[in-house]
């Protein structure tokens, strides 16, 4: 599940100039245009959304197409391909429950690479993004998101016993430590900020894992559902996951959220996809839905996604 981007040609990335995991993603908002000409000119079922003012009309179309598309980027817990074949992960278990009571009963992938996500949402690859992306103003400039479905911190894979006494940024700063994190990965932002100087990028959390079990780094960073998780499904007796671990920025401690994404013009279909979210968390069926992918009460969240972009 890479999350390079278009001038990643190698395993390290030290610069904040790129797109990171969940931060923006750039370019995306120029390619708006040219994907809708794709979609007019090729002839398939694709159609341009420009915004007429009324809200859009895709959940009208969904529901008489009967299937909905979702882009995921192949991350557990978000939204993967599982071993059987089968789509799987957090999000598109809640559209599993959303999309059928909005009239739309199938549910079908479009697997992508992190990077290319809003980029194929905007040009009618798929309907919604749905890979848990974090929610920040300079992505509210290309999508339109729902409110989110969780809230995240960090968490750090570690040599059994954590020797180094690995426990936020500033000690990896301190010590020199040599991190590792994902490619495009917000964490990279966040290790920079603490005074990271070298940052080593690998493609995913379980690349990770194995990179500290062998000892080529000495902490591999990700969100902390991520990491707990690779660590107790591969039964790790080599390495361990910290506990939550809060980021900072400006001086600012930063909790991320995630939520599903569409096209800016579809006000009517998210409106209609945060109502059954808002039913979802009322009832706790949401906590339900999430709880086998390892989330927990305390990444349940009521921030809404206007507050995100905002700040």
């Amino acid at each position: 599940m890479a999350r390079m981007h278009a001038n990643d040609t190698g395993q390290r990335r030290t610069s904040r100039s790129g797109p990171t995991r969940r931060t923006l993603l750039s370019g995306a908002a120029a390619l708006v245009t040219t994907g809708a000409a794709v979609g007019a000119s090729s002839g398939c079922s694709r159609v341009a959304t420009a915004d007429t003012g009324d809200g859009g009309h895709l959940l009208d179309q969904l529901r008489a197409r009967g299937t909905v598309k979702l882009g995921i980027a192949g991350e557990q817990p978000y939204g993967y391909i599982g071993t059987d074949g089968q789509i799987t992960g957090s999000a598109p278990a809640i559209a599993m429950r959303i999309f059928p009571r909005l009239g739309v009963d199938n549910v079908e992938p479009f697997p992508t690479e992190f990077g290319s996500l809003i980029f194929g949402l905007s040009s009618l690859q798929f309907d919604v993004v749905a890979a848990g992306m974090y929610i920040n103003p300079e992505r509210c400039e290309q999508v339109l998101f729902a409110d989110p479905e969780y809230q995240m911190k960090d968490a750090f894979i570690v040599p059994k016993g954590n020797p180094k006494k690995l426990r936020t940024y500033e000690d990896i700063a301190r010590t020199g430590a040599r991190m590792a994190t994902g490619i495009g990965y917000a964490e990279i932002d966040y290790a920079e900020a603490a005074g990271v100087k070298k940052i080593d990028t690998l493609p995913d959390q379980l690349a990770g894992l194995l990179a500290v079990e062998q000892g080529r780094v000495d902490v591999f960073v990700g969100t902390a559902v991520t990491v707990r998780n690779v660590v107790a499904q591969t039964k790790s007796t080599k390495a361990e996951a910290t506990d939550e671990v809060t980021p900072y920025l400006d001086g600012k401690p930063v909790v991320d959220v995630g939520g599903f994404a569409f096209r800016l013009p579809e006000r009517n279909l998210r409106d209609a996809f945060n109502r059954e979210l808002h039913k979802m968390k009322r009832s706790g069926e949401l906590l339900e839905v999430m709880r086998p992918f390892g989330f927990t009460k305390d990444q349940m969240t009521d921030i809404k996604a206007e507050e995100k972009c905002r700040s």
